[in-house]
């Protein structure tokens, strides 16, 4: 949906699960001596500033990252922790990275970005906030985009899909959608972000993707309370395909934390 704009929920605790386990799988990923691909469906603008007028409003940042960083969720040698000290340093105290920019800091020269974006007020903060790395930023479907590249080159990597969930029917057709991109990519990392609302409407997407039977799934979800009267987001889900090593201890331990909330 082209009315979407992430910065209302920048930073936000769906955020904190999201990009912690985006950043152990790609920390996980470039161990190996071998050139890896990244792809994102929907990008956003890639950076985000929180101190902004409309994250400010929602106070969605100040329950989630600022939370969780007085709290010291993330040691200094953990990869997401790694990338916001980057982006301090670079763009100060208040920036946020969004997924894509997560992904270029851990990526290694010789891996390759695609990302795509259709709304374009968020495809140009993107181009801006990746400028100084060599990502191919595509202004169409990200679905189109990833169906047009898979398998990819090189056939290492990740590919994350983070739609809006403004329409209904985004529940419905994901899992459809994930299977036909495993067909295509078997050996990649196919990564799957969904918020969990009061009314459970996640349920059935999860359960028709399990029926699949895709290798290497993981599924991880945390709730947290509501960030403010009438916010129907109750918690946050990533399903994971081929998920790499070290997943299972990061999810046990992100559970734990979002378990004293």
């Amino acid at each position: 949906m082209l009315s979407y704009q992430h910065i209302y929920h920048a930073g936000n605790l769906a955020d904190v699960q999201k990009h912690s386990v985006l950043a152990v799988a790609l920390d996980y990923l470039t161990r190996k001596d071998k050139p890896m691909v990244y792809l994102e469906s929907h990008s956003g603008r890639g950076l985000y500033h929180l101190d902004a007028e409309e994250a400010v409003k929602t106070g969605e940042a100040a329950a989630g990252i600022a939370r969780v960083q007085n709290e010291n969720w993330f040691a200094p040698e953990h990869p997401l922790a790694r990338v916001l000290h980057k982006v301090h340093q670079a763009h100060g105290a208040e920036a946020y990275p969004g997924s894509p920019l997560i992904a270029a800091h851990l990526l290694r020269p010789g891996d390759k970005l695609h990302l795509a974006e259709l709304h374009p007020q968020e495809r140009r903060a993107l181009e801006h906030a990746m400028g100084q790395f060599p990502a191919r930023i595509y202004p169409q479907d990200g679905f189109e985009m990833a169906q047009s590249l898979l398998p990819p080159t090189p056939r290492r990597g990740m590919l994350l899909i983070d739609p809006s969930y403004e329409l209904k029917n985004d529940y419905e057709r994901m899992p459809g959608i994930i299977g036909r991109l495993h067909r295509k990519w078997n050996v990649g990392v196919i990564a799957l972000w969904y918020p969990i609302l009061a009314d459970g409407r996640h349920k059935p997407m999860l359960s028709a993707l399990e029926r699949l039977g895709l290798p290497g799934a993981l599924r991880h979800e945390v709730r947290f309370p509501p960030v403010r009267e009438g916010h129907r987001m109750v918690g946050s889900g990533m399903f994971l395909v081929n998920a790499p090593f070290g997943l299972t201890e990061e999810t046990a331990r992100l559970s734990a934390l979002f378990s004293r909330l």
